[in-house]
């Protein structure tokens, strides 16, 4: 009987094209004053850090986003990865940030 030695890879998702990899944040089950929202709730924008960026929007100036950046953008055209249990990572298309949320002394610079 022979056995086959198993290695474990890490596997790495690298988005293509003009996509970047967003890790959504948790979702809210109350908000500020205290509601309780429902668990299925359709909230149209979400937000998120951004866990990795495709080559094309890195060379391109006109998309001023980092790894890290927190940013709030649209899931329509969002494409879940099934990657981690809580399946909160996104492939989602540049076009699809709407906002970076950045300090207030980084806003004006």
């Amino acid at each position: 009987m022979t056995r086959t030695s198993r290695t474990t890879k890490l596997e790495v998702v690298e988005p293509i094209g003009k996509r970047v990899l967003i890790r959504k944040d948790e979702d809210k089950k109350i908000t500020k004053v205290g509601i309780h929202l429902p668990d299925k709730i359709e909230i149209p924008t979400i937000t998120g850090r951004i866990v990795a960026i495709s080559t094309e929007v890195a060379k391109d100036d006109n998309y001023p986003i980092e790894q890290y950046d927190r940013v709030l953008f649209n899931p329509k055209h969002g494409v879940p990865v099934d990657f981690e249990g809580d399946n909160r990572l996104f492939v989602i298309p540049i076009e699809d940030i709407v906002a970076v949320f950045r300090a207030a002394d980084e806003a004006k610079g």
